[in-house]
């Protein structure tokens, strides 16, 4: 008699599955649903559209095993089989049956009821395996209290075996060894709780066909595109900017998916509130790629574009070639829709968890060389002694050198928007520097900073030319009047001539600036440009370490002078600027 003895040495196979009982359908036939379209954006939100042909249970509904987490207000079922209408969608925890292959004597004996053995226990002896003893789920649903819901069958600790002396009960830790005499099967099921989608379907009377051809669509945060350029200038006027993407997936698996790529965020005004069909416990945890940005100072979230900041039109983008086959995705061309820019990728395959860089679009574009220099306002003396040794030497470094930034202005003549993302600017296959592109719609300039131009030198000197006592008396006080001018001096020890744009700030008010300067005095309020290190109050950080009067603002504010000059090579200019404050 040949006799095959089980040992735990197994080959893995591969996962089948069989139906348990009609209540807990098996696993297999709750195919997931496949992702056809996937709009990204930049923030990190996608929507998802699914869609596929899956098969029916005995009452034509369609079981799924995946649930989405969405954002509220954003799940759309549908179904596109016909005279098969979507009456409900149904998420919920179903019973259903996993098949898996054994590991264990017990898993064995499960998957193998109704085979002839030798069993090994004190003594050896034939029998054949009747199964082990199990409490049903029905049986425990009907002693359970109402509303106790679905209940898992209780698995006993006994084996049943059919002996020659009849059937015998046998505790499961009693047997050492299991010897079967035909090849035993290697797939046994199990009844598990999952949580499930039912989609429920109307035939209208007609008997449900095998298939339904059902959809989804969602809004769901797990899928993100980062934008970064390559700048290539020749010196002469021309860039050439390249749009590569890098796209992250924590979402769910992609296969041969058409993928839009939207320069542009709409408002998702529930996108903190998942939809109550969402079943998960928690929602996953993604990465740090995918955190929120703090509303008060744009922190991580510098790459996202305002929606009403878009325009209505993209640019087509053809390879000169087809791509060959398996070498990633196509890039087929860009187009608008309402406010938001898409660039469409074709046969995008991306598992969850893995990252992917492709090329987007280039184009040409004019540009030119543009030097800037902002010089910020400081305190005034009655206010430096207020500070501490560190905080006005900390002043002090930040005043003490000022320097021009070369920078090179695009002009986007372009079909589309530039995004906002890091730039990196090249020349002759030289790196000059990294920098962020910010928005800039068709038509529009995009300024680039390179680095500091060290051929350009930069001395400032400010006098005070006056002190008035009791120039104006307001609510009982007298106040003086402190005059100030100042002085820009600017040599350009480069070889070529360059053009500058200088900025001054002065805290009181300005009254003049000569070299055909403009002056103005700065809102408050709403223009933040004199503080690009402040914070959402608009004012230097250094703002706070002096507790200022009430009656600074009713004399004060902040004045703003700007040129704009060119410098031959090897020669200076000075631009001259007064101002004054008032002081109690």
């Amino acid at each position: 008699m040949n006799c095959f003895r089980f040992t735990f040495v197994l080959t893995i196979s591969a996962v089948t599955f069989a139906h348990a009982d009609e209540d807990a359908p098996a696993l297999s036939a709750l195919a997931r649903m496949p992702v056809r379209e996937v709009t990204v954006f930049k923030d990190g939100h996608a929507f998802v559209s699914h869609q596929g042909k899956l098969p029916t249970d005995a009452a034509g509904n369609v079981l799924m095993d995946y649930l989405p987490a969405p954002v509220f207000g954003t799940f759309w079922p549908s179904s596109m089989t016909k005279n098969a209408k979507l009456t409900a969608v149904t998420a919920g925890q179903r019973r259903v049956t996993v098949t898996r292959t054994p590991l264990s004597i017990r898993e064995l004996i499960e998957a193998n009821v109704g085979a002839e053995v030798m069993i090994s226990e004190t003594t050896r002896y034939e029998a054949t395996i009747l199964g082990m003893t199990e409490r049903s789920a029905a049986e425990l649903e009907a002693i359970a209290p109402p509303n106790a819901g679905e209940m898992l069958p209780q698995k006993g600790n006994v084996v049943l075996l059919k002996t020659i002396e009849g059937t015998k009960a046998v505790n499961i830790e009693r047997i050492v060894d299991v010897t079967f005499k035909t090849p035993p099967k290697t797939g046994g099921g199990n009844v598990e709780f999952r949580n499930l989608l039912t989609l429920k379907l109307d035939w209208s009377g007609r008997k449900p066909e095998a298939t339904a051809e059902v959809g989804l669509m969602y809004v769901q945060r797990g899928i993100r595109w980062i934008p970064n350029y390559k700048v290539t200038i020749d010196g002469a006027g021309k860039a050439t900017v390249k749009l590569q993407a890098t796209l992250l997936n924590e979402l769910t698996d992609l296969e041969d998916v058409t993928c839009h790529l939207v320069i542009g965020v709409p408002t998702f005004q529930f996108k903190d509130t998942p939809d109550p069909m969402a079943l998960q416990g928690a929602l996953a945890q993604l990465s740090q790629y995918f955190r929120e940005a703090d509303p008060r100072t744009g922190q991580y979230q510098m790459l996202s574009n305002a929606l009403m900041t878009q325009a209505p039109r993209m640019s087509e983008y053809r390879a000169s070639q087809p791509a060959p086959t398996d070498l990633g995705p196509e890039v087929t061309g860009g187009e608008a829709s309402e406010d938001l820019y898409m660039f469409t990728v074709k046969n995008v395959t991306l598992k969850k968890g893995q990252r992917m860089v492709l090329p987007v679009t280039e184009f040409t574009v004019p540009y030119r060389d543009v030097y800037t220099l902002e010089l910020p306002f400081a305190p005034p003396p009655e206010v430096w002694r207020n500070f501490n040794n560190q905080q006005q030497g900390e002043l002090a470094r930040l005043l003490s050198a000022p320097k021009v930034m070369h920078k090179i202005r695009l002009e986007n003549k372009s079909e589309h928007p530039f995004t906002t993302a890091p730039a990196l600017i090249v020349q002759n296959d030289r790196v000059l520097g990294q920098g962020m592109m910010t928005y800039t719609s068709k038509g529009g300039q995009s300024d680039l900073p390179i680095t500091a131009a060290v051929d350009i030198q930069v001395k400032k000197t400010d006098t005070e030319t006056k002190r008035t006592p009791n120039a104006v008396n307001w609510d009982g006080n007298s106040y003086a009047r402190i005059d100030l001018t100042g002085a820009v001096r600017l040599t350009n020890y480069g070889s070529k001539p360059v053009d500058l744009e200088v900025t001054r700030y002065v805290l009181g008010n300005i009254t003049e600036a000569g070299n055909d300067g403009k002056i103005e005095m700065v809102n408050v309020f709403e223009d933040s440009s004199f503080a690009p290190s402040g914070g959402a109050d608009y004012r230097p950080y250094w703002w706070s370490w002096w507790n200022w009067p009430y009656w600074w603002s009713r004399f004060n504010g902040i004045g703003r002078a700007d040129w704009k000059l060119t410098i031959a090579a090897g020669k200076s200019e000075s631009l001259n600027y007064t101002w004054h404050y008032f002081w109690r």
